[in-house]
Protein backbone atom coordinates (compact mmCIF):
# COMPACT_ATOMS: atom_id res chain seq x y z
CA UNK A 1 0.00 0.00 0.00
CA UNK A 2 1.03 3.58 -0.60
CA UNK A 3 0.37 6.43 1.81
CA UNK A 4 -1.19 9.09 -0.40
CA UNK A 5 -2.79 11.38 2.18
CA UNK A 6 -2.02 12.11 5.82
CA UNK A 7 -4.25 13.90 8.31
CA UNK A 8 -3.20 15.00 11.78
CA UNK A 9 -5.87 15.08 14.47
CA UNK A 10 -4.86 16.41 17.85
CA UNK A 11 -5.69 18.02 21.18
CA UNK A 12 -2.61 20.05 22.07
CA UNK A 13 -3.03 22.98 24.51
CA UNK A 14 0.67 23.87 24.69
CA UNK A 15 1.68 22.69 21.20
CA UNK A 16 3.88 19.75 22.20
CA UNK A 17 1.62 17.05 20.75
CA UNK A 18 1.17 19.05 17.56
CA UNK A 19 4.94 19.34 17.16
CA UNK A 20 5.45 15.59 17.52
CA UNK A 21 2.73 14.78 15.00
CA UNK A 22 4.19 17.24 12.50
CA UNK A 23 7.56 15.50 12.87
CA UNK A 24 6.00 12.10 12.19
CA UNK A 25 4.21 13.44 9.12
CA UNK A 26 7.47 14.93 7.84
CA UNK A 27 9.09 11.52 8.13
CA UNK A 28 6.29 9.92 6.12
CA UNK A 29 6.99 12.46 3.39
CA UNK A 30 3.55 13.09 1.93
CA UNK A 31 2.79 16.58 0.64
CA UNK A 32 -0.29 18.55 1.64
CA UNK A 33 -0.75 17.20 5.16
CA UNK A 34 -4.07 18.35 6.62
CA UNK A 35 -4.32 19.32 10.27
CA UNK A 36 -7.50 19.00 12.34
CA UNK A 37 -6.92 20.89 15.58
CA UNK A 38 -9.40 19.92 18.29
CA UNK A 39 -7.79 21.99 21.03
CA UNK A 40 -9.93 25.11 21.29
CA UNK A 41 -13.62 25.14 22.29
CA UNK A 42 -14.74 25.33 18.68
CA UNK A 43 -13.13 21.93 18.27
CA UNK A 44 -16.30 20.46 19.71
CA UNK A 45 -18.34 22.09 16.93
CA UNK A 46 -16.26 21.10 13.92
CA UNK A 47 -18.06 19.17 11.19
CA UNK A 48 -15.40 16.59 10.35
CA UNK A 49 -16.15 14.37 7.34
CA UNK A 50 -15.77 10.63 7.96
CA UNK A 51 -12.29 9.27 7.31
CA UNK A 52 -11.76 6.63 4.66
CA UNK A 53 -8.53 5.72 2.86
CA UNK A 54 -6.15 8.30 4.32
CA UNK A 55 -3.62 7.73 7.11
CA UNK A 56 -4.70 9.53 10.27
CA UNK A 57 -2.23 10.39 13.04
CA UNK A 58 -4.12 10.97 16.29
CA UNK A 59 -2.41 12.68 19.21
CA UNK A 60 -3.22 13.82 22.74
CA UNK A 61 -1.36 14.71 25.94
CA UNK A 62 -1.37 12.55 29.06
CA UNK A 63 -2.99 13.93 32.20
CA UNK A 64 -2.48 11.77 35.28
CA UNK A 65 -1.80 8.68 33.20
CA UNK A 66 -4.96 8.99 31.11
CA UNK A 67 -6.33 10.94 28.15
CA UNK A 68 -7.80 14.35 29.01
CA UNK A 69 -11.58 14.18 29.30
CA UNK A 70 -11.97 17.10 26.89
CA UNK A 71 -9.77 15.35 24.32
CA UNK A 72 -11.95 12.25 24.51
CA UNK A 73 -15.11 14.31 24.01
CA UNK A 74 -13.71 15.90 20.86
CA UNK A 75 -12.23 12.72 19.47
CA UNK A 76 -15.62 11.08 19.88
CA UNK A 77 -16.84 13.28 17.01
CA UNK A 78 -14.61 11.36 14.60
CA UNK A 79 -15.90 8.57 12.41
CA UNK A 80 -13.88 6.21 10.26
CA UNK A 81 -14.26 3.06 8.20
CA UNK A 82 -11.30 0.79 8.88
CA UNK A 83 -8.99 3.76 8.39
CA UNK A 84 -5.33 3.21 9.24
CA UNK A 85 -4.25 5.26 12.25
CA UNK A 86 -1.09 6.07 14.16
CA UNK A 87 -1.67 6.76 17.85
CA UNK A 88 0.52 9.17 19.83
CA UNK A 89 0.46 10.35 23.42
CA UNK A 90 2.78 12.98 24.86
CA UNK A 91 3.62 12.98 28.56
CA UNK A 92 5.67 15.17 30.88
CA UNK A 93 8.55 12.79 31.64
CA UNK A 94 6.74 10.92 34.45
CA UNK A 95 4.72 8.01 32.97
CA UNK A 96 2.09 7.57 30.28
CA UNK A 97 0.51 4.62 32.12
CA UNK A 98 -2.82 3.66 30.45
CA UNK A 99 -3.19 6.61 28.09
CA UNK A 100 -1.88 4.98 24.91
CA UNK A 101 -3.98 1.86 25.41
CA UNK A 102 -6.97 4.09 26.11
CA UNK A 103 -6.35 5.92 22.82
CA UNK A 104 -6.11 2.59 20.98
CA UNK A 105 -9.42 1.35 22.38
CA UNK A 106 -11.11 4.66 21.62
CA UNK A 107 -9.78 4.72 18.06
CA UNK A 108 -11.09 1.23 17.37
CA UNK A 109 -14.52 2.24 18.67
CA UNK A 110 -14.45 5.15 16.20
CA UNK A 111 -13.69 2.87 13.25
CA UNK A 112 -9.91 3.22 12.95
CA UNK A 113 -7.40 0.42 12.48
CA UNK A 114 -4.29 1.23 14.57
CA UNK A 115 -1.07 0.42 12.73
CA UNK A 116 1.50 1.92 15.13
CA UNK A 117 1.72 3.85 18.39
CA UNK A 118 4.15 5.97 20.34
CA UNK A 119 4.66 7.78 23.63
CA UNK A 120 6.76 10.94 23.32
CA UNK A 121 7.91 13.39 25.97
CA UNK A 122 6.85 17.01 26.13
CA UNK A 123 7.49 19.80 28.59
CA UNK A 124 5.24 19.16 31.58
CA UNK A 125 2.33 21.57 31.87
CA UNK A 126 3.39 22.37 35.46
CA UNK A 127 6.97 23.17 34.42
CA UNK A 128 8.38 26.66 34.79
CA UNK A 129 11.80 28.20 34.29
CA UNK A 130 12.42 27.91 38.04
CA UNK A 131 10.96 24.42 38.37
CA UNK A 132 11.92 22.62 35.13
CA UNK A 133 10.21 19.35 34.17
CA UNK A 134 11.38 18.24 30.71
CA UNK A 135 11.61 21.87 29.67
CA UNK A 136 11.98 22.48 25.95
CA UNK A 137 10.77 19.07 24.89
CA UNK A 138 10.05 17.82 22.34
CA UNK A 139 13.54 18.98 21.37
CA UNK A 140 15.51 18.41 18.18
CA UNK A 141 16.33 14.82 19.18
CA UNK A 142 12.65 14.08 19.79
CA UNK A 143 11.67 15.59 16.44
CA UNK A 144 14.28 13.44 14.70
CA UNK A 145 12.88 10.35 16.46
CA UNK A 146 9.42 11.39 15.29
CA UNK A 147 10.65 11.69 11.70
CA UNK A 148 12.36 8.29 11.89
CA UNK A 149 9.13 6.84 13.30
CA UNK A 150 7.24 8.30 10.36
CA UNK A 151 9.61 6.72 7.87
CA UNK A 152 9.21 3.33 9.53
CA UNK A 153 5.42 3.70 9.49
CA UNK A 154 5.58 4.38 5.76
CA UNK A 155 7.61 1.22 5.23
CA UNK A 156 5.21 -0.84 7.33
CA UNK A 157 2.18 0.37 5.39
CA UNK A 158 3.97 -0.23 2.08
CA UNK A 159 4.23 -3.90 3.06
CA UNK A 160 0.49 -4.22 3.68
CA UNK A 161 -1.57 -5.79 0.92
CA UNK A 162 -4.71 -3.84 1.77
CA UNK A 163 -6.14 -1.56 4.49
CA UNK A 164 -8.19 -4.57 5.61
CA UNK A 165 -5.04 -6.48 6.57
CA UNK A 166 -5.16 -7.74 10.14
CA UNK A 167 -2.85 -5.65 12.35
CA UNK A 168 -2.30 -6.80 15.91
CA UNK A 169 -0.89 -3.74 17.65
CA UNK A 170 0.13 -4.49 21.22
CA UNK A 171 0.44 -1.50 23.52
CA UNK A 172 1.29 -1.23 27.21
CA UNK A 173 -1.37 -0.34 29.73
CA UNK A 174 -4.03 -1.82 31.95
CA UNK A 175 -7.67 -2.50 31.24
CA UNK A 176 -9.73 -1.72 33.19
CA UNK A 177 -7.60 1.39 33.37
CA UNK A 178 -5.71 1.78 36.64
CA UNK A 179 -4.47 5.34 36.27
CA UNK A 180 -6.76 7.93 37.77
CA UNK A 181 -6.90 10.44 34.94
CA UNK A 182 -6.76 14.16 35.68
CA UNK A 183 -6.78 14.44 39.45
CA UNK A 184 -9.57 16.67 40.72
CA UNK A 185 -8.08 19.95 41.89
CA UNK A 186 -10.36 22.92 42.37
CA UNK A 187 -7.62 25.36 41.45
CA UNK A 188 -6.59 27.41 38.44
CA UNK A 189 -3.79 29.78 37.46
CA UNK A 190 -4.16 33.31 38.75
CA UNK A 191 -3.38 36.67 37.19
CA UNK A 192 -0.89 39.19 38.55
CA UNK A 193 -2.98 42.28 37.92
CA UNK A 194 -0.09 44.74 38.16
CA UNK A 195 1.69 42.87 35.36
CA UNK A 196 -1.30 41.97 33.20
CA UNK A 197 -2.01 44.19 30.19
CA UNK A 198 -5.40 42.51 29.55
CA UNK A 199 -4.23 41.55 26.05
CA UNK A 200 -6.53 38.52 25.98
CA UNK A 201 -3.89 36.00 24.94
CA UNK A 202 -4.74 33.72 27.87
CA UNK A 203 -8.41 33.58 26.90
CA UNK A 204 -7.57 32.92 23.25
CA UNK A 205 -5.56 29.76 24.04
CA UNK A 206 -7.78 28.26 26.74
CA UNK A 207 -9.18 24.90 25.56
CA UNK A 208 -12.28 25.09 27.74
CA UNK A 209 -13.15 28.81 27.58
CA UNK A 210 -12.46 29.02 31.31
CA UNK A 211 -10.97 32.52 30.93
CA UNK A 212 -12.97 35.63 30.12
CA UNK A 213 -11.83 39.21 29.54
CA UNK A 214 -13.97 42.15 30.62
CA UNK A 215 -11.65 44.92 31.69
CA UNK A 216 -9.77 42.31 33.71
CA UNK A 217 -9.06 38.58 33.55
CA UNK A 218 -11.53 36.21 35.21
CA UNK A 219 -11.10 32.44 35.45
CA UNK A 220 -13.89 29.93 36.00
CA UNK A 221 -12.05 27.43 38.18
CA UNK A 222 -14.49 24.57 37.52
CA UNK A 223 -13.66 24.66 33.81
CA UNK A 224 -9.88 24.80 34.19
CA UNK A 225 -8.06 21.59 33.18
CA UNK A 226 -4.67 22.92 34.34
CA UNK A 227 -3.07 22.56 30.93
CA UNK A 228 -1.22 25.81 31.71
CA UNK A 229 -1.49 27.06 28.14
CA UNK A 230 -2.37 30.47 29.58
CA UNK A 231 0.77 30.51 31.74
CA UNK A 232 3.11 29.43 28.95
CA UNK A 233 1.64 31.82 26.37
CA UNK A 234 1.27 35.00 28.46
CA UNK A 235 3.66 37.58 26.93
CA UNK A 236 4.02 39.41 30.24
CA UNK A 237 4.36 36.39 32.54
CA UNK A 238 1.23 37.54 34.35
CA UNK A 239 -0.40 34.12 34.67
CA UNK A 240 1.08 32.00 37.47
CA UNK A 241 0.33 29.09 39.75
CA UNK A 242 -0.03 30.05 43.39
CA UNK A 243 -1.83 27.08 44.92
CA UNK A 244 0.46 25.34 47.44
CA UNK A 245 -0.63 21.80 46.48
CA UNK A 246 -0.05 22.59 42.81
CA UNK A 247 3.42 23.94 43.60
CA UNK A 248 4.26 20.89 45.71
CA UNK A 249 3.32 18.55 42.83
CA UNK A 250 5.53 20.54 40.46
CA UNK A 251 8.40 20.38 42.95
CA UNK A 252 7.97 16.62 43.37
CA UNK A 253 8.01 16.11 39.62
CA UNK A 254 11.12 18.27 39.32
CA UNK A 255 12.90 16.25 41.98
CA UNK A 256 11.78 12.77 40.90
CA UNK A 257 11.27 12.97 37.14
CA UNK A 258 14.33 14.88 35.98
CA UNK A 259 16.19 11.99 34.33
CA UNK A 260 15.66 12.20 30.59
CA UNK A 261 13.24 9.65 29.17
CA UNK A 262 13.16 8.76 25.49
CA UNK A 263 10.21 8.17 23.17
CA UNK A 264 8.80 4.66 23.05
CA UNK A 265 7.66 3.33 19.67
CA UNK A 266 5.30 0.43 19.07
CA UNK A 267 4.34 -1.55 15.99
CA UNK A 268 7.36 -0.69 13.86
CA UNK A 269 9.89 -3.30 14.99
CA UNK A 270 13.00 -2.69 17.04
Amino acid sequence: MEVKQVKLVYFSPTGTTQKVLEGIAKGIGVEGVEQINLTLPEGTQQAIPPFADELVIIGAPVYGGRLPVDAIKRLNNLKATNTLAVLVVVYGNREFEDALLELKNLSIELGFSPVAGAAFIGEHSFATADVPIANGRPDSQDVQRAMDFGARIKDKIAALESPDAKIDLELPGNFPYEAGGARPMAVAPVTIEDTCTVCGTCASVCPTAAISINGSVATEIELCIRCCACIKSCPEGARVMEDSKWKSIATWLNENCSARKEPQLFGVGV
